[in-house]
């Protein structure tokens, strides 16, 4: 989980900053856990451009990932690290005892050859999957469900980790890490441990055929446009949005900053002790 850095032979890796990998065991994926990832270029089902700033892009298989962790009480062995293009953690393959293969999450820790389990019966150790009911409060955990079976929905990045701060009744307060406070119920599975490769942020493309190569179209800025294409274009040279101030907004005039987007009554609102915007 290293950082590493270029000579400036070239200006376009002078502020080039790459992972060393070095945690990685694994250099192919397995098989028969990936399935093929098509490309959309930002388009719905009918063709409509609905999320801009995207096309192109290096090919790329998706990798089945078990966030559910719902085989109880049965062993399995870390068998290798992998990267994953399509999230900024590693994976881990996991084989059980009886032959199945899996991919999880792989928080800082955790080695080829350890054994790791899921179920109300499973240590308190790294890469275990628990119910919240089972968890030591104040230990990190990661992958953490949000419904009973769903599968785990929260903290899944790079370096992340929740912080299980108390039990009442049928709930456990739960704080993320936005710092929100937010209420679980104890049975919903959470799995020990950092989400790993905690030096994922501090990664810089360093040119913008990089951004091409992750699937990023350039964006253009709306104050660099005419009237007709965005309506904080226009002006005799640099100006706040044709010629007089305007507040920021979208190309279809929606507030850019400020406004909240959020549904006003949400069901989830009664689980959130504390908002992460106090």
């Amino acid at each position: 989980m290293g950082i590493r850095t270029y000579r400036p032979y070239t200006s376009s890796i002078r502020h080039k900053a790459s992972s060393t990998f070095d945690e990685v065991t694994k250099d192919k994926p397995e098989k028969s856990l990936t399935q093929a990832l098509r490309k959309t270029g930002g388009r719905n089902s009918h063709g409509r451009l609905t999320m801009r700033h995207r096309g192109g892009g290096h090919k790329q298989r998706y990798r089945i990932i078990d966030f559910k962790r719902n085989k109880l009480d049965v062993k399995a062995k870390v068998v290798g690290i992998e990267y994953d293009p399509n999230r900024s953690a590693r994976i881990a393959l996991l084989v059980y005892e009886d032959g199945e293969k899996r991919y999880i999450l792989a928080p800082i820790g955790l080695e080829v050859d350890r054994e790791v389990m899921a179920g109300p019966n499973a240590l308190p150790e790294v890469g275990n999957a628990l119910p919240l009911r089972n968890v030591p409060m104040g230990m990190p955990i990661h992958n953490v469900e949000m419904a009973r079976g769903r599968g785990g929905q929260l903290v899944r990045s790079a370096g992340m980790s929740a912080i299980l701060m108390a039990k009442e009744g049928d709930y456990g307060n739960v704080k993320l890490p936005s710092g929100e406070i937010r209420l679980i119920h104890l049975d919903c599975y959470a799995t020990l441990g950092q989400v790993g490769n905690i030096d994922h942020e501090k990664i810089a493309y360093g040119k913008a055929g990089k951004s091409r190569h992750m699937g990023w179209r350039p964006h253009v800025r709306g104050v660099a446009m005419n009237p007709v294409d965005h309506p904080m274009g226009g002006g005799q040279g640099k100006s706040k949005g044709g010629g007089g101030w305007h507040h920021p907004v979208s190309p279809w005039g929606q507030l850019a900053k400020g406004l909240k987007t959020r549904r006003k009554y949400k069901p989830s609102d009664k689980h959130i002790l504390q908002r992460r915007k106090k």
